[in-house]
């Protein structure tokens, strides 16, 4: 997941582990395969681009919100990547998959 310093307030409110809806975001002008991720009413941040392409044209038409189970990043993944979230996409379908 890629965020930005704009989400970081609400990154922090998230539990250690969450379930995380996907919306895609077809108004986006910068991004047209964006994804964002909303925990618990509140934005995120976006799934990283690279992963997004993939995802979106599945998720666009999937009839019921697709969700995946998250948790927060521990304080050793944090100081290595950066990371703070990690969503599970195990169940999140793909292009092409029915």
């Amino acid at each position: 997941m890629v965020g930005g310093l704009a989400y970081i307030e609400h990154v922090r409110r998230v539990a250690s582990s969450f379930t995380a809806t996907l919306r895609i975001e077809p108004e986006n002008r910068y991004f047209p395969h964006a994804i964002a991720v909303v925990v618990a009413g509140a934005k995120v941040g976006y799934v990283a681009p690279e992963l997004s392409r993939e995802y979106h044209e599945a998720i666009a038409a999937a009839p019921e919100p697709v969700t995946c189970p998250g948790r927060r990043a521990t304080h050793t993944d944090h100081e290595t990547s950066g990371v703070e979230l990690f969503l599970d996409f195990t169940n999140v379908p793909l292009a092409g998959e029915s």
